[in-house]
């Protein structure tokens, strides 16, 4: 059966006192309607990627939009064929979207970059006097994304102070660009790196109101700039122009997207290693992957599902609203 597939966050602060009271409220919701998925919560605010039944969907958005901090949360949403994850997680962190720099506080306060609505990105990145600037992992860029943008390259989005000062800075000082343009998945990382780059001092800084997510679902794919497919943290791995599910899929032994050229390479061996890793593969490994994998085969001919298919993103509650 279809499930709904929704992304949300939003810096707003909260106190700690009423944090574990909010992660029981959506322990015991998600667990009561079935969801799936993983909210983050912390003293910066919320953000979560969930799956279910539309009713059970709508009960946790309501449950969220009753508090009046939370009362016009935006959603991205759309639909899977099966659910995208294995259970249901509610999490206290440090930070919503690890950054590393906790002197910088949006939900006090701290200024973010102009909101630029998906309508209008196509002619703010087409503008020749704008630098482009792609805030997420490299492995997720390598998959798809805007035209003419700049891939930092990070590992993590903790990387990203880093490469601006290293970077970026001396870029903008020798093109002196009349414009950044800021993006990412769902919008919380390019919404907190505007916020970074404005602290540093940087001007002319706007993202992408929504996020890639909110661009496709809205620009019609004969009008994009959007290139590739869309990687997103769950079993769908990516998403297409439709918001479908696309043509990539993870390596099982590394957790890198791999496109359907990956797959026909001769390093690639289905649940035990790809081009990103097979060098990294000794006997001892190839042998216990490929057991988990016999036992992941055995598991789909009896119609389960085993637990080997859980993907990294999952079990380390990344999520990207």
């Amino acid at each position: 059966m279809p499930v709904q597939v929704v992304s949300f966050y939003r810096f707003v602060p909260f106190s700690l006192e009423e944090l574990p009271q909010w992660r029981q409220r959506l322990l015991a919701l998600g667990q009561a309607v079935h969801l799936r998925g993983t909210v983050l919560l912390a003293e910066e605010g919320l953000n979560g990627t969930v799956s279910g039944e539309p009713a059970a969907v709508e009960a946790l958005v309501a449950l969220l939009r009753s508090d009046p901090r939370l009362a016009d949360l935006e959603l991205k949403s759309s639909e899977a064929p099966e659910p995208v994850f294995h259970r249901f997680k509610v999490r206290l962190k440090r930070e919503i979207v690890t950054l590393g720099r906790p002197e910088l506080q949006p939900a006090a306060g701290a200024p973010v970059g102009t909101y630029v609505a998906a309508a209008d990105w196509n002619a703010l990145i087409r503008d020749p006097g704008t630098l482009v600037i792609d805030t997420r992992n490299a492995y997720e860029v390598a998959v798809g994304s805007f035209t003419g943008a700049i891939d930092p390259g990070t590992a993590n989005f903790s990387d990203f102070p880093a490469w601006v000062e290293n970077e970026l800075r001396p870029l903008v000082e020798r093109n002196q660009p009349r414009a950044l343009a800021l993006f990412c998945t769902g919008g919380i990382r390019c919404e907190k790196a505007t916020a970074w780059l404005l602290h540093q001092g940087f001007e002319g800084v706007h993202h992408l109101q929504g996020g890639i997510l909110r661009y496709l679902e809205e620009v019609p794919e004969a009008d994009s700039d959007w290139r590739g497919e869309c990687f997103v943290f769950d079993q769908r791995v990516a998403l297409n122009h439709q918001l479908e599910p696309g043509e990539h899929s993870l390596c099982h032994g590394c957790r890198m997207p791999l496109s359907a050229a990956d797959r026909a390479q001769p390093s690639y061996t289905p649940g035990v290693c790809c081009p990103h890793c097979q060098a990294q593969r000794g006997e001892a490994d190839r042998a216990r992957l490929l057991e988990r994998q016999r036992q992941v085969s055995l598991a789909l001919a009896r119609g389960d599902r085993h637990i080997g298919q859980v993907f990294a993103s999952e079990s380390s509650a990344s999520t990207d609203g």
